[in-house]
């Protein structure tokens, strides 16, 4: 038998948060090796669930998802330099071959993102419900702009 999950919005749930809050940020297990240029990724990756849910295995691969995010933006800036086309040994105008390298990467991106359940929906819930909250911020766009009203006003008679 599995044991019962926590709420969120209980009072353990709270002390939970403001534990998980004060012991600050996520570092990799002591066997992985990140560079550099892969920590600000990895700071983005583990703050993208909550820390009691981040077990070694999952740290393991969110560390293998961080040096595939650094090295895409490392292939993209290069590529910004050389440029979609560049000339092979023969002069003959090609497709940068940096391209299918950096499509195999975000491919891995995502499926990394995946196993570790921090793409989209995961984060945010099925697409269905995003809509209706983008509706509403629209709403509060709108009202900012002054070309709507935040306050929800009943159906006139001549409405029906």
């Amino acid at each position: 038998m599995t044991a019962k999950r926590t709420r969120s919005d209980s009072a353990a749930g709270a002390v939970r948060a403001m534990s998980s809050a004060v012991a600050g940020a996520i570092e990799p297990p002591a066997h992985i090796h990140l560079r550099d240029g892969d920590l600000p990724f990895w700071e983005s990756i583990v703050t993208a669930r909550a820390r009691h849910n981040w077990d070694t295995a999952d740290l393991e691969i969110a560390a293998n998802l961080a040096r595939c995010k650094a090295d895409i933006e490392r292939l993209q800036v290069e590529i910004d330099g050389e440029g979609d086309i560049i000339d092979n040994q023969r002069g003959t105008p090609i497709v940068n071959p940096k391209h299918s390298l950096l499509e195999t990467l975000s491919r891995r991106a995502v499926a990394l993102s995946r196993m570790i359940h921090i793409h989209a929906e995961a984060k945010v819930g099925k697409a269905k419900e995003q809509g209706k909250g983008l509706a509403k911020e629209k709403e509060a766009r709108e009202a900012l702009e002054g070309k709507g009203s935040l306050i929800a006003m009943p159906p006139r008679a001549d409405q029906h």
